[in-house]
């Protein structure tokens, strides 16, 4: 990408996330790593002069019509539908209402008012499109997951996803200005899967907020949480769903202590998070899953955390990430940024945010032996956790969240300038037609 020149900056970004909202808690409901990249992207580019605000539904009629998330960051609660009770399936029928609201909020405004629409997930992307023809600017779109990549690796009994998304996703990739994939993997599926023009697809790779995750004591962190000091502590740090696999934690650990039944007095199995997505039909499904091993005694379940997530993952001797699919995979920078390494199912954007046997292991499949593998060769291996864990924290260096919002803010630009020369092309043909 060529250098961003000032000019060229937006004068204010709209960013659209439909479906939840920047000020959610990630890890439970549909918040997640899209929350925390919108988040940490709209504070550095309002720091940088650029004002954002982030339109989203509206879930609750305690919500103010506008929050301010930090200075020069506002937050849109666009009343679409009912506040409670509409699952992220029934969002569709209520894109109307939504981009009613979006379209409104612009009129109240002088002409120009924003100089680019981000849209994030294909919801949202629907609504962009229409929101940039009408005000003459770019469209940048961020998929952030695919369904046809998410349906080519589904978990054993979760629900692939509809059609309706398929289309949507393709008449978005065709519509948008840029395309922001988080990895060059990702920007090849977009291509290959989706009919993504390469010239306007790139990859940014997301951040991870080094002031607040970086090594501690971990004894400290342990004490904090209530962990013995000599404990072996495997975490998992999510949502709750089959596509997060959590369940793959689990079964290894089910086996390591079928190989080793002393292990039993030190293991600590530490999930955090809540239900999420098709997670929410059997919100004690992990607890029956633990029941059924016979590894309820050294579970500890956690709700999503603030504050208290560096604790977590310092106080970690690994933390699993086992995916079925993952568009990059943020839990496993902050890991890493703490110190603690990783063990990662190597799928979607794992490969990028986890260095193989130097921050972490990758593990090609979800098998409970080879898991159990893994786990063991990092958790059980002292000197070998060591190594990876000085890894892990050069690595994760290596993100951060004002590299990410450079390159977004220089993706604004180029989209601009085509943008714009695109428009004059057409006016021009225009005249000489007439």
């Amino acid at each position: 990408m060529g250098h961003r020149r000032p000019g060229n900056r937006p004068g204010r970004v709209a960013v659209l996330s439909v479906h939840t909202s920047p000020l959610e808690q990630p890890g439970t409901g549909d918040a997640g790593g899209m929350n925390v990249y919108i988040v940490e992207t709209a504070v550095r580019m309002a720091r940088r002069g650029v004002p954002v605000e982030i339109f989203t539904r509206a879930t609750s009629s305690e919500q103010p019509p506008v929050a301010e998330l930090a200075p020069g960051v506002l937050v849109r609660h666009v009343a679409a539908g009912p506040f409670e009770g509409l699952g992220k399936q029934d969002l569709p029928s209520q894109l109307c209402a939504f981009t009613a609201g979006v379209l409104r909020a612009e009129a109240r405004q002088e002409p120009g008012w924003y100089g680019v629409v981000h849209s994030h997930y294909w919801l949202s992307g629907q609504v962009g499109w229409l929101a940039r023809d009408r005000w003459g600017v770019p469209l940048v779109h961020s998929a952030h997951t695919l369904a046809r990549v998410k349906n080519a690796a589904l978990a054993e009994g979760d629900t692939p996803e509809p059609m309706v998304r398929v289309i949507g996703e393709d008449q978005v990739v065709a519509e948008a200005d840029r395309l922001v994939a988080n990895t060059e993997a990702e920007a090849r599926q977009l291509v290959e899967l989706c009919g993504a023009d390469p010239l306007r697809t790139v990859a940014v790779p997301p951040g991870v907020d080094l002031d607040r995750f970086q090594p501690g004591d971990r004894l400290a962190s342990r004490a904090a949480l209530g962990l013995a000091p000599d404990a072996v502590v495997l975490a998992f740090v999510g949502r709750i769903q089959p596509l997060k696999a959590p369940d793959v934690l689990l079964r290894a650990a089910a086996e390591l202590l079928h190989r080793d039944p002393s292990l039993r007095d030190r293991l600590v199995v530490l999930i955090v998070g809540g239900p999420s997505g098709s997670g929410l039909t059997e919100p004690t499904s992990l607890h029956r899953l633990a029941d059924s091993l016979g590894i309820t005694d050294v579970m500890r379940f956690l709700p999503p955390q603030g504050e208290g997530l560096a604790d977590v993952y310092r106080a970690a001797d690994v933390v699993a990430v086992p995916s079925h699919n993952e568009s990059f995979g943020l839990v496993a920078l902050e890991a890493q940024a703490c110190g603690t390494p990783v063990v990662a199912a190597r799928v979607g954007g794992l490969p990028v945010a986890v260095a193989d046997g130097r921050s972490g292991l990758l593990v090609p499949g979800h098998g409970s032996g080879q898991w159990a593998d893994a786990l063991a060769r990092v958790a059980l291996a002292p000197r070998r956790r060591d190594e990876l864990a000085l890894g892990a924290v050069v690595h994760a260096r290596e993100f951060s969240w004002d590299r990410t919002t450079d390159a977004l803010l220089d993706t604004y630009a180029g989209a601009a300038d085509e943008f714009t020369a695109r428009m004059r092309r057409s006016a021009l043909a225009g005249i000489v037609d007439a």
